[in-house]
């Protein structure tokens, strides 16, 4: 028990519906999100969703200051964009949203700026959108994608997945972590194109490390992992010296 325990916390998709966690992804397949939402572009114009999701899209939840992952996460993007032989802008594009309602437009452009100029191939500036909103728009959305994340301090800690959009809004694929193979990106957009959810092939989740202002580098969540280490253990202590002694003497 104590194992499945752990391995609830460590997967998502594993604690139940009725219960979504503090932090992590809850996945929703098949479910469609709100397009009557409405978010600010970067010019800080007030957009319905519904205008927005034209085509199969692939759905980013960061927040512009973030000082761990979402700066990989999206780089990986525009690096992803530029190995795939599909089109940004023709053939899918990629929304990416602010969850810090405290971000405003300028921030937003300035990322778009910065992402769309690391890319090598040509792509239509449309194809790759950067919004901002209010909070009831954001946590609206976000709960609509199973996408949960939790303030800790000034900042944020969150999951880094990737949540693939049917032009009607449905929910059709989730590609956890930072790194993906454009392969399973290019067939996750195909699915969203048709309209067909997809099997989740991997569930290990990459959460936003903590950020050290002294040191001024990442560092792991120590205690967190020190935590699972030691639960794991009593697990196997459980298993090893309480439960199999007792089988075999029953036996």
């Amino acid at each position: 028990m104590m194992l499945m325990a752990v391995f609830s916390v460590l997967l998502p998709g594993a604690v139940p519906a009725q219960e979504p966690p503090a932090v992590g992804i809850v996945e929703h397949l098949g479910e469609k999100v709100p397009l009557d939402g409405e978010f600010y572009d970067e010019t800080g114009h007030l957009v319905p969703l519904r205008s927005i999701i034209t085509k199969p899209t692939i759905v980013t939840f960061v927040y512009y200051r973030c000082p761990g992952i979402c700066s990989p996460l999206l780089s990986e993007v525009a690096k992803m964009i530029d190995k795939m032989d599909l089109v940004l802008g023709r053939d899918y594009q990629v929304f990416t949203l602010s969850f810090d309602p405290a971000e405003r437009p300028e921030m937003a452009s300035e990322k778009r700026q910065n992402y769309l100029g690391e890319l090598k191939r040509k792509a239509d500036p449309a194809g790759w959108r950067f919004f901002t909103g209010d909070s009831a728009a954001i946590r609206r959305l976000t709960d609509a994608a199973g996408f949960y994340y939790q303030r800790s301090g000034r900042d944020w800690v969150h999951a880094a997945t990737l949540i693939v959009v049917s032009p009607d809004g449905k929910i059709t694929r989730y590609l956890y972590g930072i790194q993906h193979l454009p392969f399973d990106v290019k067939m996750a957009i195909f699915e969203a194109s048709e309209g067909r959810t997809g099997p989740t092939i991997a569930k290990v989740l990459r959460f936003c490390y903590a950020y050290d202002p002294e040191g001024r580098t990442y560092a792991l969540a120590v205690t967190r992992i020190a935590g699972v280490i030691v639960v794991l253990f009593a697990g196997l202590f459980a298993l090893v010296f309480i439960v199999r002694p007792k089988r075999k003497k029953g036996t």
